[in-house]
């Protein structure tokens, strides 16, 4: 399972959590239709009882960028699947500054929610999506640590792991981000981000599981010529073509849309840069669900400058290319 440690991204095993062995693509054409629909009927996952939504996500780094999200979704009888609290309008959040060696600790187990993250680690920016998708800036606390320069407390008195993300909820921390994004959507209050449809349960269970092998292929083309890229690009695209419900991995936004996106923001414009490799060319679904993600201001909060995510790429592969 795939963890941020102080160096960066990294992949290494949970010594508190068990994780499915990773398995091969879940899905193939042959499971897939292709029926294309208008896109103010794919994307009838946001709505409300009687009015459009105005749903929000975020994504946050040194250089903040949003986009005001307001699809017409159709009235439906259907439970809404954004917060009272986002249908309003989205408030913009104050980013409290990283932690680091010299900072203090918070009062550890006083009661409050905290959610301990680094505004560069995309495991982190997962479970930083869903709390911002749940509404649930004022129950959870953010807690920013810097991971070049790690405070000794947080891996004394936090998370003996010394990694992020980590929640604390009732006198209890917990790791991983598949783990915690799935614990927030079930324990805490706003919009489901899991389906009930049998179906699409089992698809986000084939996906959640193909994730790190998506990962891996992405990261390992880099040394070549991106053909290794372009397979699993492929199955993406084929994924997002399985229901016709909307324009995301569940036809709805999901838990799923959530664990791939911070991935695919950083391999988008990386292997643009560097390979010249558009990977949304001949990839409609992908290229609109990639658009459609970037209306959503609980997710677009939590983004980096596409810059500073190449060059940190670059750092990190270069090597290999």
């Amino acid at each position: 399972m795939a963890v941020c440690y102080i160096s960066g991204i990294g992949f290494g095993p949970s010594p508190t959590f068990q994780y499915s062995p990773n398995r091969t693509i879940p899905f193939s054409s042959n499971q897939i239709t292709t029926t294309l629909l208008p896109r103010t009927k794919a994307l009838s996952c946001f709505h409300h009882a009687t009015t459009s939504v105005q749903p929000t996500f975020s994504f946050h780094c040194k250089t903040k960028t949003h986009f005001p999200f307001r699809p017409p979704w159709p009235a439906s009888n259907k439970p809404t699947t954004i917060s009272s609290a986002m249908s309003s309008g989205y408030v913009q959040e104050d980013l409290p500054p990283a932690l680091d060696s010299t900072s203090d600790p918070p009062p550890i187990f006083d009661g409050t929610t905290r959610l301990y993250i680094s505004y560069t680690c995309p495991y982190a920016q997962r479970v930083w999506i869903t709390r911002n998708c749940k509404g649930l800036q004022d129950k959870i606390k953010l807690v920013p640590i810097d991971l070049k320069n790690r405070p000794t407390w947080y891996k004394e008195n936090v998370y003996p792991p010394n990694k992020v993300p980590a929640l604390e909820h009732n006198n209890e921390v917990k790791g991983e981000s598949l783990d915690l994004i799935k614990y927030i959507d079930s324990h805490f209050e706003g919009p489901s981000l899991f389906p009930d449809d049998p179906a699409k349960k089992q698809f986000a269970d084939e996906l959640l599981s193909y994730i790190d092998s998506f990962y891996k292929t992405v990261t390992s083309s880099f040394k070549g010529e991106g053909t290794e890229a372009g397979i699993a690009f492929d199955n993406i695209e084929t994924a997002l073509t399985k229901f016709e419900d909307g324009p995301f991995f569940l036809g709805q936004f999901s838990l799923v849309d959530i664990a791939y996106a911070p991935f695919i923001e950083r391999f988008h414009p990386f292997l643009l840069d560097v390979k010249k490799y558009d990977i949304t060319l001949g990839r409609t679904k992908l290229a609109t669900w990639i658009e459609e993600m970037n209306k959503n201001e609980g997710y677009t909060q939590t983004r980096c400058d596409p810059k500073e995510l190449v060059e940190s790429y670059k750092k990190r592969f270069m090597a290999h290319l």
